[in-house]
């Protein structure tokens, strides 16, 4: 019987403001383009963490982060690496941003493990594409989060991307998601001390990367620190698009 493998990484890029990831990082589809072919599937995060800064977790969009997991992560990954949560459903398209003094804080419960060790990035409140803009709920709700708690709205209906909802949002020191997809562009606008980006195309050229990580730079140069995530997919070329960004934007 051949010994158990030792996996070691690689040391991971040092952030210089810059978290860039992809939404999630348990795919077997990634193997063996990104993750090595023998990687088991309990090394997939350490891995990562080794080649990029964040990560966006999808997890939390459907299940309550416990303090047992969240620990797990903070010590399978290096000092540097953050973690942004995208809120549960229930918050997002269930109740709608409406009545969700509850919800809220267990969703707050569930993050301040990451928040302790300094691990925390932002969450992320991805809106419903029929939600149509209301500014006094969403001041209503902006004004219901805890304090520590960094935030960044991605809006899927046009009729939020208005200069009215982006003060709310600077007043509240949260962050407009500069959003790519094929429904929607949203506005490139920073209204807080961070800028988050989502980039969700069908796929990216090196020419597109190039122009991507250009827009980055030009943002970072404005605020202290900078999200983009990737769409995670079928195809393995998310997180080898996100390595990309993160070089260009290192040099």
């Amino acid at each position: 019987m051949s010994p158990k493998k030792e996996w070691t990484f690689d040391a991971p890029p040092q952030p210089n403001g810059y978290y860039v990831g992809t939404s999630g990082w348990t795919y077997d589809i990634w193997q063996p383009t990104f993750f090595p072919e023998s990687l088991p599937k309990a090394k997939f995060l350490p891995y990562y963490a080794s080649r990029l800064t964040a990560c966006e977790v999808n997890f939390t969009f459907r299940n309550r982060l416990s303090e047992k997991t969240a620990l797990k992560w903070i010590a399978e990954t290096p000092e540097s690496f953050l973690f942004v949560c995208k809120a549960h459903q229930f918050i997002t398209h269930i109740r709608r941003l409406k009545q969700c003094e509850e919800p809220v804080r267990n969703l707050a419960t569930g993050m301040e493990p990451l928040f302790n060790a300094g691990r925390f990035g932002a969450v992320l409140f991805q809106l419903p594409p029929n939600l149509k803009a209301d500014v006094a709920m969403l001041r209503e709700f902006l004004a219901s989060l805890p304090k520590w708690m960094k935030s960044a709205f991605e809006f899927r209906h046009e009729t939020w991307l208005t200069d009215e909802i982006y003060k709310a949002l600077a007043d509240h020191n949260a962050a407009l998601c500069i959003a790519e997809t094929e429904d929607l562009a949203t506005p490139e606008v920073l209204t807080t001390s961070f800028a988050y980006y989502r980039f969700r195309m069908p796929e990216y050229s090196p020419d597109a990367i190039k122009k991507l990580a250009e827009r980055v730079k030009a943002s970072r140069a404005k605020v202290e620190t900078v999200f983009a995530f990737f769409k995670h997919d079928e195809r393995p070329q998310s997180p080898l698009d996100a390595m990309d960004l993160l070089q260009r934007v290192l040099k």
